[in-house]
């Protein structure tokens, strides 16, 4: 095993368990594996659906559109 105690990196767990993993095939969930109705749906609200993490128009969110693409 690797010295990186991260679980979700498969170097750290045993081969058996990654195995079994890869068996299983690709992510089973999600908007591309909706109904196409329902992914119409989801997509016309454009967003609104999001719960976000601001309030709109908030300084918090002033301030996260002036940060964003900026590199630390």
């Amino acid at each position: 095993m690797a010295d990186n105690s991260n679980p979700g990196n498969f170097a750290n767990r045993p081969k058996e368990e990654v195995q079994a993993a890869g068996q299983k095939g690709g992510n089973t969930g999600g908007f591309g594996n909706m109904d196409p109705d329902k992914q119409k749906e989801v997509a016309s609200q454009g967003g609104q659906a999001s719960s976000g993490s601001f309030e709109p128009g908030s300084d918090k969110a002033k301030e996260a559109g002036r940060k964003g693409g900026a590199t630390s």
